[in-house]
C-alpha cells in the first residue's frame, strides 16, 4: 500500500485533511455543525465576507436505473414499490432536483446540475436502447454538464457519439485523446464553463485512465495521467479568468484525494467512479464533504453521491475572492418512496418499457434465499453471486474439459431478491452482454492473473476474481503485487491439489476478461486455444438456476482472506 492510500482513523486516506489541520493551514475559523464532525465547516475571514455562493445537484454512476430501484439495487418490484420500498429512478431524480431548484431559485441563489459520469450501462433500458433513453431523460430534466464515465465507452466510441449529440448539454472529459478517424472526434468538450449569478465556473473533468482495459474505447482512443492533465489545465482555466474551478471527475474517491493534495487551483470536487457514498447521516460513511489539503495549504472539498439514483447531493459552496471554497455545507439526500415521481416522465418510462416487459417478467426459477451480488462483497472476498456466476460457467462448459472458472467482481452488478427469479433479475446482475469464453492456461499464468486481480482490493477495483473449480488464500498483510495470492489449489475429482505451474488448465470466463479487460492481459496474450463459445452469460446464469431450483445460495470458503492489521 503506497503512503497515498493509507487510511486513518476515520477509513479514508490520510490525504483527508482533518478540521484541526484545516484551522492551522487556513487560518480560519472551523465552525462543524452540532459540534461532531459532520463535513460542515465555515472559514470566517476577511476575503470570505460578501463571498460568492453556488449550490451544486450532483449525481454520479446511474447506471441506467431509469425505473425505481429496490434495496439491492435491482429494479423495484410491483409487490416493494405497493410497500414504499423503492428508491431513486428517472422520475424520483426529477422531481427531487426540480423542487431543489425551486427552493434555491426562490431564496435568489444561484444551481447548477452535474453528473459525474457512468449513466451507461446496468439495466435492460440501456439494452435496448444503447444511451438514447437516458440521454432523453437528462434533457428533460435539465443537466447543466456530465462527465465521461468509463461505461459510457462500454458498446464503443460510435455509439457514445451518439448520445453526446443527442444530449443537450456539454459532455467533458480533459485527459482523453481521439483520433480524427473516430466519429467521437471533436464531440467531447475538454471543459465547459457555465455562468451563474453573473460568475464564472469553470468545470473541468478526468476519466480513470484504465478506462482502456475496463471498458472498450478501442485502438484510437486514449487517456493520459489525470494528474498531469490538470495541473496544466487549471492553470490555463484560470489564465483565462475563471478562477471558480470545479473537477467533475470519474477517477473515485482515493484518486479524488491524491488529486486534491497534488493540484493547485482546484476549489472542490464532484466525484464519481468508486460508488463512495458521502454522507453525514449515514453511520460509516466519510464525511459530506471530505477536505484535503492543496499544495497552496487551503482545504479543497470533495463529494461523491453513492451511485443507482439512490441519492442526490445536494452541495452548497461559499468561494472567496481567489475563487478557493470559504464554506461547504450540504450532504447527499435519499430519494426514497417519500418523493413521488414525477408523472410525465413515469408515463414516457413506462412507454418505453413496453417493449421489454414481457422479457423482463419471464419467470428463470425460485431462489430459496437473497443472493449476494453487493459490490462491497463481490470486489473483496467470495461472495454468493460470484459462486452461482462461476457454477453456471462450469455446468456449461463441463463437456470441453473447463474446471476452472473465473468471473470479475465488478461484472457482477446487482442482487437478486428471494422468490421467483426473472430474466430482467438475471440481466440486472450481468447487464454487459458479455458471452461465455473458454480457453487453456498453464497453472503459473493463472496464478499471476489472480495477482493482478487483486492488486487494487483496496480502491475496490472490478478486476477481483471470483472462483470456480479453484481455492486461493488473499494475504493482505502483503503489499500489492509482492505475494498477496497463496495456496491455490483446483478440484481434482473430489479432491482439492495444489496447482501445478506447468500444467495447463481448462479455463472459462467471459469474453471480455477472455480478450484481456479489467487488466487480465496474460488471459489474452498467453491463452491456447481461446474461443468465444458463444451463449450470453445472463443466458447461462439463468439456465443454471433453472436446472438448480429452487436455488440456495452459498459460500464454500473458496476465498480464505487474511486480513491487514
Amino acid at each position: 500500500m503506497s503512503s497515498n492510500d493509507k487510511k486513518n482513523a476515520g477509513g479514508t486516506p490520510e490525504t483527508a485533511l482533518s478540521r484541526r489541520r484545516f484551522l492551522q493551514v487556513a487560518g480560519a475559523s472551523l465552525v462543524v455543525a452540532g459540534g461532531v464532525s459532520t463535513g460542515h465547516f465555515s472559514m470566517t475571514s476577511a476575503r470570505a465576507q460578501g463571498a460568492y455562493k453556488l449550490n451544486v445537484l450532483h449525481i454520479n454512476d446511474m447506471h441506467s436505473r431509469v425505473e425505481s430501484i429496490s434495496k439491492y439495487n435491482s429494479t423495484c418490484s410491483a409487490e416493494d414499490a405497493g410497500e414504499g420500498k423503492c428508491f431513486g429512478g428517472f422520475g424520483r431524480l426529477a422531481t427531487k432536483i426540480r423542487e431543489r431548484r425551486k427552493e434555491i431559485e426562490d431564496a435568489g441563489e444561484n444551481v447548477i446540475t452535474l453528473d459525474a459520469g457512468d449513466q451507461f450501462q446496468g439495466s435492460l433500458f440501456y439494452t435496448t436502447y444503447r444511451g438514447k433513453a437516458e440521454g432523453e431523460f437528462m434533457n428533460k430534466i435539465g443537466f447543466d454538464t456530465m462527465a465521461l464515465g468509463n461505461h459510457e465507452f462500454d458498446n464503443g466510441p460510435d455509439n457514445l457519439a451518439d448520445f453526446v449529440d443527442l444530449v443537450e448539454f456539454p459532455v467533458v472529459c480533459g485527459n482523453l485523446t481521439v483520433a480524427e478517424s473516430e466519429k467521437l472526434h471533436g464531440k467531447v468538450a475538454e471543459w465547459s464553463i457555465l455562468e451563474a449569478g453573473g460568475e464564472k465556473i469553470g468545470i473541468l473533468s478526468v476519466l480513470t485512465a484504465d478506462t482502456v482495459v475496463t471498458s472498450s474505447p478501442g485502438p484510437n482512443v486514449s487517456f493520459g495521467d489525470e494528474i498531469e492533465y490538470l495541473t496544466d489545465a487549471v492553470s490555463r482555466i484560470r489564465a483565462e479568468g475563471v478562477n471558480k474551478v470545479l473537477l467533475l471527475s470519474h477517477v473515485g474517491f482515493t484518486r479524488d484525494q491524491e488529486i486534491a493534495a497534488a493540484v493547485e487551483g482546484i476549489s472542490a470536487i464532484i466525484g464519481g467512479h468508486s460508488h463512495t457514498l458521502l454522507s453525514n447521516t449515514e453511520e460509516g460513511a466519510p464525511a459530506y464533504a471530505t477536505l484535503v489539503e492543496n499544495p497552496a495549504g487551503r482545504a479543497v472539498p470533495i463529494v461523491q453521491a453513492g451511485a443507482y439514483s439512490k441519492h442526490l447531493g445536494d452541495l452548497t459552496l461559499v468561494f472567496d475572492a481567489d475563487g478557493y471554497v470559504a464554506e461547504a455545507t450540504g450532504d447527499t439526500r435519499i430519494l426514497d418512496a417519500s418523493i413521488e415521481p414525477d408523472p410525465e416522465i413515469e408515463a414516457r418510462i413506462k412507454e418505453l418499457a413496453g417493449p421489454i416487459e414481457t422479457l423482463k417478467a419471464t419467470e428463470v426459477a425460485e431462489v430459496a434465499a437473497p443472493i449476494d451480488g453487493s459490490r462491497e462483497t463481490c470486489r473483496a472476498k467470495e461472495c454468493e453471486m460470484g459462486n452461482l456466476v462461476t457454477d453456471a460457467i462450469l455446468a456449461r462448459t463441463a463437456d470441453q474439459g473447463v474446471t476452472i472458472a473465473i468471473q470479475n467482481g465488478g461484472g457482477l452488478r446487482a442482487s437478486i431478491d428471494e422468490g421467483m427469479a426473472t430474466v430482467g433479475d438475471v440481466l440486472s446482475v450481468l447487464p454487459f452482454q458479455n458471452t461465455l469464453a473458454t480457453m487453456k492456461l498453464k497453472g503459473a499464468d493463472i496464478v499471476a492473473s489472480l495477482e493482478t486481480a487483486v492488486n487494487d482490493i483496496e480502491n475496490g477495483a472490478g478486476r477481483f476474481p471470483q472462483v470456480g473449480g479453484l481455492k486461493y488464500t488473499l494475504d493482505m498483510t502483503v503489499a500489492p503485487d509482492q505475494g498477496r495470492i497463496k495456496d491455490v489449489e483446483v478440484l481434482d475429482g473430489d479432491q482439492w491439489v495444489a496447482i501445478e505451474m506447468e500444467k495447463v488448465y481448462g479455463v472459462g470466463t467471459n469474453d471480455f476478461m477472455r480478450k484481456g479487460g479489467d487488466g487480465y492481459a496474460l488471459f489474452a496474450s498467453n491463452a491456447v486455444d481461446p474461443y468465444d463459445y458463444g451463449p450470453g452469460m445472463e443466458e447461462i446464469v439463468a439456465e443454471y438456476l433453472a436446472n438448480n431450483a429452487p436455488y440456495k445460495p452459498k459460500l464454500e470458503g473458496r476465498i480464505t482472506v487474511i486480513e491487514a492489521n
